[in-house]
This record gives structure tokens, sequence and C-alpha cells, in this order.
């Protein structure tokens, strides 16, 4: 990969892809973040004794020591794995137990403004149900002077009726004062 990279930056002809700065970029960064571990002591330990069972005996040995360390590094990776697990468990709990209490919140705040537009409603109906009464009482007591104002008429009408009537001539007097005007009749 290294020679490829090389060959394919080092070329005059070729321009630089934009995407494989940023990639070398991002690499380089997290290379600095990521600690590695010391060269292994089994690289360029093998020195070849002249006796082939020693030869055989020494190599066996450092197959086992070898197995043995990678067994060693395979266990602590597996430790650091669940370890970053876990933290990333701790950290999804910890996001959703934000999430849980920020929606606790919300479902607050949305219960006390919609309590706050309940008793603004109640408040207002209240109002309207006032005004209505206020408006209805008047009418009523519109009605009622109308209605006190036409039997005030009607009493006046009867009363003066009444006084007219006292001046009415009875049956029995009609017929002769009918006769009478017939009889008598008065010039204009």
């Amino acid at each position: 990969m290294a020679a490829y990279l090389q060959r394919r930056f080092n070329n005059p002809c070729k321009l630089k892809p934009l995407f494989s700065i940023y990639a070398l970029r991002f690499k380089s960064n997290r290379a600095s973040e990521h600690e590695h571990l010391e060269p292994s002591p089994f690289l360029a330990s093998w020195s070849s004794p002249k006796d082939p069972r020693v030869a055989e005996k020494k190599l066996t040995q450092l197959r086992r020591d070898y197995a043995k360390s990678m067994r060693e590094v395979r266990r602590e990776y597996r430790f650091e794995v669940e370890a970053q697990m876990e933290e990333k468990r701790r950290k999804d709990e910890a996001k959703r137990e934000v999430l849980r209490l920020a929606k606790e919140d919300r479902k607050a705040e949305k219960a006390r403004l919609s309590q706050e537009r309940a008793a603004e409603r109640q408040k207002f109906e209240q109002e309207f149900r006032e005004t209505l009464m206020k408006e209805r009482a008047e009418k009523q007591a519109n009605w009622r002077a109308k209605e006190e104002r036409r039997e005030e008429k009607k009493r006046e009408k009867k009363e003066l009726l009444r006084r007219q009537s006292s001046l009415w001539i009875d049956e029995n007097d009609l017929e002769k004062r009918v006769l009478e005007a017939i009889v008598d009749t008065i010039p204009l």
C-alpha cells in the first residue's frame, strides 16, 4: 500500500485526488490517537543453530512463546473492546436518559401550556356566559317594560271606555232616542 501511494503521489503527471489527501489526513489523526505496542521480541530473534534438533526445539519454543504472547494480546484486546463497549453503552444510556428527561420536560411544558389554555378557555367561557346572562337579563327587562306599557295602554283604554260607557244609553231608551232623532232633525 505504501509503495502504491508513493508511486501515485510522486508521479508529477497525476494530480493528487482530493479524497486521498483527506483520507491520509484522517488516517494520520487516527494513528496519533492509537497506542501501539512495542515491536515483538520475536521479530529478528531467530538465529539458526547448527543442529536440526536444537533448531526444531528452539522453533517449537519460539512458537509456544509467540502463541502465549498472542493469547495475552488477544485477551487484552478483548478486555479493551469490552471496556469500549461498556463505555459506549454507558454513553448511550446517559444519552437516552438525557433524551428521556428532555421528553419529560417537553411533556410537562406541553401539559402546563394545555392547562393554561384550558384555564383561559374556561375564563373566556365564564365571561361569555356572564355576558349572555346580562344580555338576557336586559332583554327580559326590556320585554317586561314593553309588556307593562302595553298593559298600561290596555288599562287606559278600558278606563277611557268605562268612563265613556257611563254616558251610554240603555237599550230601552235607545229606541225612544232613535225615534226622536228621526222625527226631530236638527239642522247642522
